[in-house]
């Protein structure tokens, strides 16, 4: 492919990296990461940002196919894996409602696995029970992207979440984050979490009682040497707060529906919370938003949920580049 002249000092690889840090591998956790890491994937994604916006797409995946294998529900992660494939010139196999798949007649996730993998070249899954991304890549011989695996980790949106935090505010060590909201069975919240021990951070966890952050979690981080404080109140934290990361009660994790209805308005973020918030911070969610933030906010700049958004496009196709050997 030839890149236009205002393109040609774009730091892309084209063409085949088969010994780059991702190749072949599975994304399965933010604990393979490293800061290099880290910072070579953000510096990818940066490329990937600049490409679509002077040509849009380009054939660096050509003739490469995606499967994108969801057991749950999703709109973000399944079609931002879909358009970073095809802005990267490759294909999907999109299988978004496995109940009208051969999973409805009984077939296990790895025969599923080992059955998709024979048409494509690389597969994003996402399913409800914990640890059935590491059991697909067990199984699997071509990349596995854990796209959230019940409730314990969604490591992409935690990739896109802290290239977020660093485009909005130019930094990320030295920051005091706040996650509010669903931290229990947020998994979005604990690879964060697990992720931002890589910098110096302070971390504040403001939730209902029956929404805490899992203390084993707790106790995982504070052995890595951060700073952390749990609140049951935004009030405390608001003036020290950099990263407002806002999360929605999941009601589909309650097995007691009394619970959830409980809890479900515990936190809302209108424009007179943001009025005490700092002038230069930003607002983020993984969405979608049942609630959690009034739709008054979204014209705040420091409302940073939809760029967010965007972010992961170009965070993903960097991960699909790097796992298929082209940068």
């Amino acid at each position: 492919m030839s890149l236009p002249l205002h393109l040609r000092n774009i730091h892309l690889p084209l063409g085949d990296q088969r010994t780059g840090r991702l190749y072949g591998k599975d994304v399965l956790s933010v604990a393979q990461f490293t800061r290099d890491d880290l910072e070579y994937i953000f510096g990818v994604a940066e490329a990937m940002r600049n490409m679509v916006a002077h040509i849009g797409t380009f054939d660096l995946l050509k003739g490469k196919i995606l499967v994108n294998l969801f057991y749950e529900p999703s709109t973000r992660t399944s079609s931002s894996f879909a358009a970073a494939m095809e802005r990267l010139g490759g294909s999907v196999i999109q299988i978004n409602d496995v109940k009208y798949s051969s999973v409805a007649k009984g077939e296990s996730l790895p025969d599923t696995i080992r059955t998709l993998e024979s048409y494509a070249d690389v597969t994003v899954l996402r399913h409800p029970e914990t640890g059935s991304a590491a059991i697909a890549a067990q199984y699997g011989r071509k990349p596995i992207i854990n796209a959230g695996d019940g409730t314990g980790e969604h490591p992409t949106q935690a990739l896109l979440d802290l290239f977020t935090i660093r485009e909005e505010l130019g930094t990320i060590d030295g920051l005091t984050v706040t996650m509010l909201g669903d931290l229990k069975y947020g998994r979005t919240v604990h690879s964060l979490a697990k992720l931002l021990t890589l910098f110096e951070v302070r971390l504040n966890y403001v939730s209902p009682g029956i929404l805490r952050m899992p203390a084993a979690l707790v106790a995982q981080l504070e052995a890595k040497g951060r700073r952390q404080a749990q609140y049951d109140s935004l009030e405390p934290v608001m003036a020290e707060t950099d990263v407002l990361y806002v999360t929605r009660v999941q009601k589909e994790r309650f097995e007691d529906l009394n619970e959830y209805e409980a809890v479900k308005g515990a936190f809302v973020i209108t424009p007179e919370i943001m009025q005490q918030l700092r002038p230069k911070m930003a607002l983020m969610h993984p969405l979608p938003r049942v609630g959690e933030i009034a739709p008054e906010v979204d014209n705040d700049p420091r409302a940073a949920y939809f760029r967010q958004m965007e972010y992961g496009l170009y965070v993903r196709m960097a991960l699909l580049a790097m796992v298929l050997g082209k940068a």
